[in-house]
């Protein structure tokens, strides 16, 4: 007779912690696991990088549109229709000046956009044909901070519907060890297109303060890691394939493992050949190089014409290829931005020209701050141009306009919310006497505020009689109290009695706790009640259940 039983599984409830089926881990999970080990391990000293972002849609080689599910609008990338006026035109919008850095850019795009549709269109109907052949026009710009470049490049970007990416060119290292991984500006217009490879691959990538990536005899600091850079930008200036996932990334290589298991396959490559590269930096140092080369400093009479062709700004549109090697860069690096755009300095007119026509003007963002808070802030011309004066002495272009009217208006975004004013008047005298604007500010406020509350008085004693006749309790609101009610239902837009029954909602309760022990039916309102009504409530029933205490 055996002794063999039959074993059922035990079910998950009788199964003990550790032998119960655990829930898988996710990519997230397992990558975060293996950089913390991998950290721990080599004491830290690996910098990981991750892309974010929806996944790419799975494109194949037979995707067609149809009338079931309709192909992205991708227009505005593919269907390239632009002229360079129209470019500029919506440029003079938000940029001040540069008008030849905005003609000479709006032609680049316009070319590079109009190759690429023009190549698509010609392997369409040509498949079997040779290729046109177009030189990519990939853009350097050089001018001082703060004139602008970057905003010219956002722009564009934002009217022709490309995702933009915009990076400093001094956190790349050559290898990713040290620094970022050059081929993650690729992968990041993937996450900027919300996974769509196609438009991605006809996106714009910005990279700023190249010129630290120069190895001049000014910069032995950067020797290898710039050149390395240089070579390393070589390859997506021109036309490359970049993998989707980095190779070097833990957590990059666990997303595509997890997305391979669950059948997310699709192109796994990101092609360049119509990605615009567009570099930017001060250049400071380059015009010396160009006085020497043209002999610029003559000695001798110069002519007034000449004197004014002289200062770096003018100078750096003379510069050559030759300038830029004698700067620091490799010739083959420089020879893949054929565009050079010079932006001019920025003067004192500019600057309230910014302020005074640019739909990004800094003023309608102080317009917008002080109209949160129900205060109309006006500017007066005088103002924006001594803050336009101040900024220009600044050196740093646009970006000085924010450090004199941070300096000037300081105080008042801080106190004008509390004084109850509801119109701020920006003038030269308030630019010049800051303080003096301000305590002249709180005294119309404290007149302002009086006024009101005189006008608003009837409305709070009507809410104070109907106190009484709901509750059994007289609300005896000091004049100060009153103004203050009044002044907060203005900034708050509500009515009276709507800021009153807010204010006191509490008070039925509180009050009949105060009365129960003091036997005082009638209590005075002071400012500090309506600025801070539930301590206020708080300490009186406090002060009410003290021995001999005594409330009026």
């Amino acid at each position: 007779m055996s002794d063999t039983t039959s074993e059922t599984p035990a079910s998950p409830s009788d199964q003990p912690e550790e032998d119960k089926p655990k829930k898988p881990a996710t990519a997230e999970e397992v990558s975060r696991k293996l950089e913390d080990f991998i950290k721990n391990t080599l004491g830290g000293q690996v910098l990981f990088t991750r892309i974010d972002g929806p996944m790419p849609r799975k494109v194949t080689d037979d995707d067609s549109p149809s009338s079931e599910s309709p192909a992205p609008d991708n227009s505005a990338a593919f269907e390239f229709r632009f002229k360079p006026a129209e470019i500029k035109a919506h440029l003079d919008r938000y940029v001040i000046r540069q008008d030849e850095a905005k003609k000479v850019l709006a032609t680049a795009v316009c070319d590079h956009y109009h190759h690429a549709r023009m190549l698509r269109e010609h392997r369409q109907q040509n498949p079997d044909a040779a290729p046109l052949e177009f030189s990519k026009q990939n853009v350097i710009i050089a001018g001082p901070t703060g004139v602008g470049k970057t905003y010219l490049v956002k722009h564009i970007a934002d009217l022709i519907g490309v995702p933009f990416v915009k990076a400093d060119a001094t956190k790349f290292s050559e290898t990713g060890y040290v620094g970022a991984d050059v081929d993650d500006m690729v992968r990041d217009l993937v996450s900027k297109a919300d996974g769509d490879i196609e438009l991605a691959e006809h996106g714009i990538i910005y990279l700023d303060e190249i010129d630290k990536l120069s190895s001049g005899p000014e910069r032995l600091g950067r020797d290898v890691s710039g050149r390395g850079v240089q070579t390393a930008l070589l390859k997506l200036m021109e036309e490359t394939e970049v993998p989707l996932y980095a190779q070097n990334d833990i957590r990059s290589q666990m997303q595509m493992m997890f997305d391979t298991r669950k059948g997310r396959t699709g192109r796994e490559v990101i092609n360049t050949r119509n990605i615009l590269f567009i570099v930017s930096g001060a250049f400071s140092g380059l015009e010396k190089l160009i006085e020497k080369r043209t002999n610029r400093k003559a000695i001798g009479f110069v002519s007034a014409t000449d004197a004014e062709r002289t200062p770096a700004d003018h100078l750096l549109r003379d510069a050559i290829t030759k300038d830029f090697i004698d700067y620091g860069f490799e010739a083959e690096f420089i020879g893949r931005l054929p565009v050079r755009v010079v932006c001019d300095p920025l003067s004192a007119d500019d600057l309230f020209d910014i302020m005074k026509t640019s739909e990004g003007s800094l003023i309608r963002q102080y317009e917008r701050e002080f109209a949160a808070y129900g205060i109309k802030a006006v500017f007066h011309d005088d103002a924006l141009r001594e803050i336009a004066a101040r900024a220009a002495e600044e050196k740093t272009g646009a970006r000085g306009l924010v450090t004199a009217w941070e300096k000037v208006l300081r105080e008042f975004k801080f106190e004008m919310p509390s004084l109850g004013l509801p119109e701020l008047q920006i003038d030269a005298a308030l630019v010049k006497s800051p303080q003096t604007a301000l305590e002249h500010c709180r005294q119309e406020a404290l007149t302002f505020v009086n006024q009101l509350g005189a006008a608003h008085a009837d409305e709070i004693a009507a809410y104070s009689d109907e106190f009484l006749r709901q509750h059994g309790f007289r609300l005896d609101f000091e004049p100060a109290a009153i103004a203050a009610i009044a002044s907060r239902a203005q900034r708050e837009g509500r009515s009276i009695p709507a800021m009153c029954s807010l204010l006191f909602k509490d008070y039925p309760f509180g009050l009949k706790l105060v009365s129960r022990s003091t036997g005082v039916t009638e209590f005075r309102i002071p400012a500090e009640a309506v600025d801070h009504p539930d301590p206020w409530l708080s300490e009186l029933v406090v002060q009410a259940c003290r021995p001999g205490s005594h409330i009026g």
